[in-house]
């Protein structure tokens, strides 16, 4: 599973090469209750066809109806604004109060396409920058941490796996988590020392990193963009992993394993490693929401609604609320 800044940027080389003009367009600013955020895009083709999103889908409609109208064929880059008064809003399906800016270019410079393409494809990290009056588009080495910046003259938006996970196993979770997290725009990475787990570890786009999972935390130098997750179930590669991962300025940091199983893991944290209590508190373990998975893939999905609820500041239904509400409910591992 691609990004969906892949899957569009993929689909605009592929019209590209058969010879379809098609129009970019960037979301780039919002107000109120606005459907998406800054720097969604979408491509929108001659015939209508569409690959991304900048809404719920009715502003994609109006945009359909006026390119094949005619509109957004040629020119420079142009602002178009939805949602600007009440009934707008409401013609257009948008939250009450929403409103979006676009960026619409008619004509992409596609040689910058095809370089940013290639610059994330290899892992790296962009900054797109356009400036509306000439129509220039600039390629620049990004940097975690980069944002979207508009201005009114000049668009700059960033691109690539600004994000990381560190996944410690390569089991059968494993597969599902790096598989999923990356079409959430994560540059995912997996570390076992176990070959017998990890020799036959064949997810596209997930490397597998070597060496003992302490010291690829460290080598790693995890920022606030970076997450790891700790699912071998063997404490002794996992505690490694835990003891660097609860030092560093992760935003998240996971277990896999029972509640009693990560109680006696805290306990053990703070008993044989130097990790002091608010470290040990940052752990998230059992590790992902209590939505009552119980298959890899479902236990994939509440790693990565957890980490989701995280990186975006909001406050999830933790495991301990979920047992007070229902003495008798558990998690598996």
């Amino acid at each position: 599973m691609d990004s969906l800044d892949t899957q569009v940027l993929a689909a605009a080389r592929r019209w590209a090469n058969e010879g379809r003009r098609f129009a970019l367009v960037t979301v780039a600013r919002t107000w109120g209750s606005a459907p998406r955020p800054p720097g969604a895009r979408m491509i929108l083709r001659d015939d209508g066809m569409v690959q991304g999103s900048v809404s719920g889908g009715c502003i994609e409609d109006d945009l359909i109806q006026r390119k094949l109208a005619g509109e957004f064929s040629d020119g420079p880059p142009q602002v178009v604004r939805y949602g600007v008064t009440q009934d707008e809003a409401h013609r257009f399906g948008l939250p009450c109060g929403g409103t979006l800016e676009l960026v619409v270019e008619a004509a992409p410079d596609l040689a910058a396409l095809e370089l940013l393409a290639e610059r994330i494809a290899g892992g790296q990290l962009v900054r797109r920058e356009l400036d509306l009056a000439s129509g220039r588009v600039r390629i620049h080495a990004g940097a975690a941490g980069d944002a979207l910046a508009w201005d009114g003259a000049t668009l700059s938006t960033p691109h690539g796996p600004a994000w990381r996970l560190l996944i410690i196993g390569a089991g059968q979770i494993s597969r599902y988590l790096a598989s999923m997290a990356q079409a959430l725009g994560y540059r995912v990475l997996v570390c076992d020392p176990r070959e017998e787990f990890a020799g036959e570890w064949d997810v596209p786009g997930a490397e597998r990193v070597a060496g003992m999972p302490d010291d690829v935390v460290n080598e790693l130098a995890l920022d606030p963009r970076s997450a790891v997750v700790a699912l071998t179930h063997d404490p002794k590669l996992d505690d490694m992993a835990l003891l660097e991962a609860l030092k560093s300025p992760a935003f998240y940091v996971g277990a896999l394993g029972s509640q009693l199983n990560n109680d006696k893991r805290r306990a053990r944290l703070l008993e044989y490693f130097d990790l002091t209590a608010a470290e040990v508190a940052r752990l998230h373990g059992p590790v992902g929401l209590p939505i009552g998975s119980r298959t890899p893939p479902e236990i994939a999905v509440s790693i990565l609604a957890e980490m989701t609820a995280v990186k975006n500041s909001v406050q999830p239904v933790t495991a301990g609320a979920a047992r007070e509400a229902d003495p008798y409910a558990c998690r598996v591992g």
